[in-house]
């Protein structure tokens, strides 16, 4: 018997029709992305985000199981966001808050699964114990 497991779950979204001025707004970006965090069960251990002159942000939320990170673009109202959790996370509730935090009216979601692996077990049968790797 063959036991695959993954290391993770990364939800790449694509927000589309957001409020401009949001999109722009760092401050408020930290802070979406930070009750995002929150909501997947993932625990933020570090910020780091930057505003482009003349317009635009990107950031990311560093987490004890992975990250959140957006970029965006004002001028068009769009985001491009990564959600990537490990463990019990569920990166899929952060994608309402910021979909409703962003006010985009279009999304497109893509899931992959990360770090695909084959798990080795054993099986003891009287004396003998047979591995697999």
């Amino acid at each position: 018997m063959m036991n695959t497991a993954t290391l993770g779950k990364h939800l790449l979204v694509e927000y589309q029709g957001c409020n401009k001025e949001l999109l722009n707004d760092q401050e408020f970006l930290e802070q979406l992305l930070q009750e995002a965090a929150k909501a997947t069960g993932a625990t933020v251990v570090q910020v780091a985000f930057h505003r482009f002159a003349p317009q635009g942000v990107s950031g990311v939320v560093v987490v004890e199981e992975s990250h959140l990170s957006i970029h965006t673009w004002p001028e068009d109202g769009y985001a491009a966001v990564d959600l990537y959790t490990c463990g019990d996370c569920k990166p899929m509730l952060a994608h309402p808050i910021i979909q409703q935090g962003l006010e985009a009216n279009q999304t497109e979601t893509l899931e992959v699964q990360r770090g695909i692996v084959q798990q080795k077990f054993a099986i003891e049968v009287g004396d003998h114990q047979i591995r697999h790797h």
